[in-house]
Order: structure tokens, then sequence, then C-alpha cells
């Protein structure tokens, strides 16, 4: 059973590296506006607004100009993860798009998550799960008030 859920998170890593629609959830194809919902090895699409298990929301931690930059104007904000499910969520995949335009186009300026190279974040090394019912915050800095469009991907419990 481990072996199975070590290939289907393999497959899952190599599915969302091409970050395009559809993506692989075990032998399903999920569309745009769909989860991957993994439940003990077992996959399925589900529509976002379906997916109640586990819910993201965007705190604004402040706003300046920074006028070393060109008066350009930042916003740190804060995201939070919320496991709504009596069980740990083992793994999340989070889809960002072009919204995502950290401050210093690196890694300074985002924390607490894993950017992979093609735009999807995921949990850090150091938090390989989220308790039932509890919930992991991680932070960026943007350029701009406009918030980062982020939507679940992938859950997987």
């Amino acid at each position: 059973m481990r072996s199975i859920l070590i290939l289907l998170s393999l497959l899952l890593t190599i599915a969302f590296a091409s970050a395009s629609f559809p993506y692989q959830c075990g032998p399903y194809s999920c569309q745009y506006g769909q989860v991957c919902r993994i439940d003990n090895g077992v996959c399925n699409c589900i529509p976002i607004n379906d997916c109640h298990e586990v819910s993201l929301s965007t705190k604004v931690i402040g706003t300046w100009v920074d006028g070393s930059r060109g008066n350009k104007r930042f916003t740190q904000y804060d995201i939070t993860i919320t496991n709504n499910l009596n069980t740990n969520i083992k793994q999340i995949y989070i889809a960002t798009d072009y919204t995502l335009r950290l401050r210093d186009h690196s890694n300074t300026s985002i924390w607490n998550v894993n950017l992979l190279p093609n735009g999807i974040l995921t949990l850090p090394s150091y938090q390989p799960s989220i308790n039932a019912h509890a919930s992991f915050t991680f932070g960026f800095i943007l350029e701009g008030t406009q918030p980062a469009n982020l939507d679940v991907l992938s859950v997987s419990f």
C-alpha cells in the first residue's frame, strides 16, 4: 500500500510539473475547476466548490511603497490552509498563476511553503501534513495590491 501511495505521489508530481490541464489524478484526468481528491489512495476528480475538506484564506498583513524600488507598492499576505477533516491531510498542491508576482522574483519573498518551478505550491519538508481540524500558514510579499489567485489542485488524506 505504501508503494502505491509513493507511486501516486510521484505521478501527481510529474503531472503537476506540466502545469497544464487536464492533469492526472490516478486513473482520471481532472479538468480546470476540479480538485484531485485522494482518500486512502483512491483518486477522484471533484468540482472545486465541492471540496470542503480543505479551505484557503487570505489575510493582508501590510502594504507599503518602497522608494528604493522606484516607488513600487508591495503587499504582504498570509495564506492559511485549514483542514476541515477528522483525519490528517498528507499532501496538498496549490495552483498559482500570473498574479503570484513575488517582490524579488525569488524564494526570498515566500516562506513556509515550497514553490515548485511550475508555480505549484506544496507543503515544506518540515511540515509533512496538516493535522485534523488544524491549519497551517504560509506567506509571501507581492508586487502591487492584487492578491494572488490560489486554487487547490490536489489534496491527499
